[in-house]
């Protein structure tokens, strides 16, 4: 075989090997519930792993997405997967979780997303960002800040699993564990 067909076959085998990767990663991308456009930010390893969470010191807030993605308009839209089914509407706790990363990415990147997406095992919600879902995290962030303050909480359930992990188990004269 002369060098000239040699490097022409390599070189069909890597177009071939190229075009195999990007459908992998295409169907990858659809599996996981996310929309188009590339992945910059991941904490599932998928695709790669991001050992820093997203933080703004100034918004006393720290999250880490399981991706992000850039569309080809340059929004960057977060998508956090849950293990479970999907329920008949999001869980309040879900959308405000996605809203917290909603708003590291706008505080961070200077870029407001519209949306993000809650991506369960049978169905994704997409969720609008929006004024109302912004200002009622900042509320809930502000009461929580709050409740971390006062020197006793009272607490809320009779799960001792929720209760041995709760951040506030220290100031809680009612803690189960």
């Amino acid at each position: 075989m002369a060098w000239g067909e040699l490097t022409v076959s390599l070189l069909l085998i890597f177009l071939a090997m190229a075009v195999i990767l990007m459908i992998r990663a295409r169907s990858l991308q659809d599996s996981n519930g996310l929309p188009e456009g590339q992945v910059i930010y991941s904490d599932t390893g998928t695709w790669f792993r991001n050992q820093e969470p997203l933080h703004s010191a100034e918004l006393r807030l720290a999250g880490k997405p399981d991706y992000l993605v850039e569309q080809d308009n340059g929004e960057l839209i977060p998508v956090e997967i849950k293990s479970g089914t999907a329920p008949a509407r999001p869980w309040p706790g879900h959308i405000l979780q996605l809203a917290a990363y909603c708003l590291l990415v706008d505080d961070l990147y200077g870029r407001r997303p519209s949306f993000g997406i809650l991506q369960y095992q049978d169905r994704s919600f997409t969720v609008d960002y929006s004024e109302e879902l912004e200002q009622e995290l900042h509320n809930v962030m502000h009461e929580m800040r709050q409740d971390h303050q006062r020197d006793n909480v009272d607490r809320s359930h009779n799960d001792i699993a929720k209760c041995a992990a709760c951040g506030l188990q220290e100031k809680c004269l009612q803690r189960l564990s």
